[in-house]
């Protein structure tokens, strides 16, 4: 409310109160605070889905590069229970040596590579570095993860995981990304699962 009061010289001069002042005052900054508070919320929510965005990416990527080699390593059946990558395939530089479905079983990568072991975000996809201005920023992957597992799932329901040592013609694939947050610790971003067959040659 605007207060009038008569001068000396007769004329009504307006004003606010120091009281009306102080309140207008404070109303303004609650306004302020909710405002930011709305925007920094909306930064956060983007800031999420681009990472959840970029994580599929990875996890489709990933997955795409595994179900490209072979179901079994030549010379060996499409029923071995022992996966995971030879001495020799671990002495490639990155994943380059894999050949077959079971050598990535228990891979995980922090930060996460290319095949050729280079970090994402400065591999060119050529076994080098791209041009340092398409390069992510650095440190942008330290807190991030990729995890890989191999195993067998039943026949009549390929949602179901058999227990350690059973087989069968069928095998899942599933790839996790997951992003380390220093307050709530590891939290998966994305997921890709694919399940393979094997035909047993006639």
């Amino acid at each position: 409310m605007c207060r009038t009061s008569l001068t000396k010289s007769g004329r009504i001069a307006a004003g606010f109160t120091l009281v009306e002042a102080t309140v207008a005052l404070a109303i303004t900054t609650v306004a302020g605070a909710a405002l930011l508070l709305g925007i920094n919320s909306s930064i956060q929510t983007t800031n999420e889905a681009l990472d959840q965005t970029i994580a599929a990416g990875m996890a489709q990527q990933l997955l795409d590069e595994i179900v490209g080699g072979r179901y079994a390593a030549v010379g060996v059946d499409g029923y071995q229970t022992s996966f995971g990558p030879s001495s020799w395939e671990k002495c490639g530089a990155g994943r380059e040596r894999y050949d077959d479905i079971d050598d990535y079983h228990g891979l995980s990568l922090q930060p996460p590579e290319d095949c050729y072991g280079i970090e994402l975000g400065t591999e060119d996809g050529e076994g080098d570095q791209r041009h340092p201005n398409f390069q992510a920023p650095p440190g942008f992957f330290d807190r991030w993860k990729q995890e890989v597992e191999v195993y067998y799932v039943g026949e009549a329901d390929l949602g179901t995981r058999l227990a350690p040592g059973q087989v069968s013609d069928y095998r899942a694939i599933e790839v996790r990304v997951l992003r380390e947050d220093p307050e709530r610790g590891w939290q998966e971003l994305a997921r890709r699962r694919r399940v393979v067959a094997y035909v047993p040659p006639m």
